[in-house]
């Protein structure tokens, strides 16, 4: 399903391949030979999601692009089913594996591997080649550290210093969740102007 939002519409190449239950919204630029599986999400909320050529976009996996952190997947990157990259940097030859997540401002260097369920967190940089475990999170600038889960005090220690909230939200931390939900409701209150565009 492609929709415009803000006025702007997708791009699929003739080479590239949307299932009928995918959907891609707004300012969405498809590489050559791109596959985006059944029930996978691409969204340009009010910045780009660019796609690289020969990617693998999974069933109900989610790309968004922010304002300030558009989404950015180079060439022959796997997205896994249920797998999250919002306002991200994936590089080339990438594999981010089921239900991983991949947080704004956030970049995986060249050939790296997220796997089952690991954290790319937000502002956090991977250098080329690196591997997180399963279900481990990677976080810190200008190089991540990686963190088993049990680890909370050691991640929270270079975590807090990504500034997770301003990042993602544009808030401080510590507001309160009814005023960032009216922000967030505001936001995504601009998808009531849509328009289904024919395939």
């Amino acid at each position: 399903m492609l929709i415009e939002h803000r006025g702007q519409r997708p791009v699929v190449p003739d080479s590239a391949y949307v299932a009928p239950t995918a959907v891609l919204c707004g300012a969405v630029v498809l590489g050559e030979r791109t596959r985006v599986l059944h029930g996978a999400v691409l969204s340009a909320e009010d910045g780009e999601v660019r796609i690289g050529s020969d990617v693998v976009v999974m069933e109900n996996a989610l790309v968004r692009g922010r304002a300030g952190h558009p989404a950015v997947i180079g060439d022959a990157v796997l997205v896994g089913p249920h797998a999250h990259v919002n306002g991200a940097s994936i590089e080339d030859e990438v594999f981010v594996a089921t239900g991983a997540s991949v947080f704004p401002g956030a970049v995986a260097g060249a050939g790296c591997e997220l796997r089952i369920n690991s954290v790319l967190q937000v502002n956090s940089v991977l250098p080329p080649g690196t591997v997180v475990p399963i279900g481990w999170i990677a976080a810190g600038a200008p190089t991540a550290r990686l963190f088993a889960p049990g680890q909370h005090d050691e991640l929270w220690a270079v975590q807090q210093e990504l500034d997770f909230p301003g990042t993602v939200y544009g808030v401080p931390r510590g507001t309160s969740m009814r005023d960032l939900m009216a922000r967030q409701s505001e936001f995504y209150g601009a998808h009531s102007d849509d328009r289904l565009l024919d395939d």
